[in-house]
């Protein structure tokens, strides 16, 4: 048995590389299992942090880690691939490692696709994945006919057209809940993308992330890990059919499907954001071997006053 039930708050803290990620050191039984996650294209940390509070408020120790090319300008994501923001992921999952007995890695949109390519990559290293609005396409009913094109952008790109394009957020920006929806996009279009992150998607990083999506979807069956799909039926990003590529594909690993009837995209802060942090915290504990407290009513009204901008916007453009 581990001699050392809790982990102590600097060793932890200390695994954070950049300024915008941030560390929950765990308590009790629980602190031996940590929960790595990860933001979406153009997104931050900080739209982890609601999902991040619920699980260590059960114990777990929490990292979420920043993207290579994130949380600055855009030319700095473009100077970024999708192999970058693997290795963030990777590096991020090393450090965690290092601090606990086992690690479950989760993430939202893009982070979902990371999420599971580092679980294809390294079977030995993570014990489970959580795969939150997962975007292999966007195909949600929201999104502009335009990016039903979005297949020329590679060929875009090998012409040197489109370097400083940019594919913007529109209405409904992910989020059903229209009091939250004003406050996010308020923050959003503030210009602090350390905070909220950047107000549109690049064409060029979008051909990064079909990059991304190709090389999970080829190597699904890979997949060993036990595996949380969570997704609303009416994501307006990606359709619930992203949800239902891993259920298939992922022949070789446990799948456990959930779906959302009152939530768009950003299912960790939207109406059903108590559903969706009470399902992790189940799916983690039964990684560690734990129970959790019973939740009671998961579908209550959601009190959005209580949720601070900072804290949740930025990864509405986390696709």
């Amino acid at each position: 048995m581990n001699a050392r039930p809790e982990l102590a708050a600097a060793p932890l803290a200390q695994i954070c590389v950049t300024e915008h990620e941030f560390a929950m050191p765990g308590h009790g039984r629980a602190a031996r299992t940590g929960v790595l996650l990860v933001h979406g294209l153009t997104g931050t940390p900080a739209e982890m942090r609601v999902l991040a509070k619920g699980l260590n408020k059960q114990g777990f120790s929490v990292y979420a880690v920043q993207l290579a090319g994130h949380c600055g300008s855009m030319e700095d994501l473009l100077h970024t691939r999708w192999s970058d923001w693997l290795a963030s992921v990777e590096q991020g999952l090393l450090r965690l490692a290092g601090q606990v007995d086992q690690v479950v890695v989760g993430g939202l949109s893009m982070g979902a696709l990371l999420s599971l390519a580092v679980a294809e990559k390294h079977a030995d290293k993570v014990a489970g994945v959580c795969a939150l609005s997962t975007t292999f396409r966007y195909d949600g009913w929201s999104m502009p006919i335009y990016t039903k094109l979005s297949f020329l952008l590679p060929l875009f790109r090998a012409l040197g057209i489109g370097r400083n394009s940019v594919f913007m957020e529109q209405p409904p920006y992910g989020i059903k809940d229209e009091a939250l929806r004003a406050r996010v996009v308020e923050q959003m279009l503030g210009g602090d993308s350390a905070a909220a992150g950047l107000p549109g998607n690049p064409w060029w990083s979008v051909v990064e992330l079909r990059r991304l999506s190709a090389h999970v979807l080829a190597r699904l069956d890979r997949l060993r890990s036990p595996c949380l799909v969570i997704h609303a039926k009416e994501d307006d990003i990606s359709a619930v059919g992203n949800a239902h590529d891993i259920v298939r594909r992922a022949s070789h690993a446990h799948v456990e499907l959930v779906l959302l009837d009152n939530s768009y995209h950003m299912i960790t802060i939207d109406r059903e954001r108590r559903t969706v942090i009470a399902k992790v915290n189940e799916f983690v504990a039964r990684i560690a071997n734990m129970s959790v407290p019973a939740v009671g009513a998961v579908a209550e009204p959601v009190n959005t006053a209580g949720v601070q901008a900072p804290a949740v916007a930025g990864g509405v453009h986390g696709q």
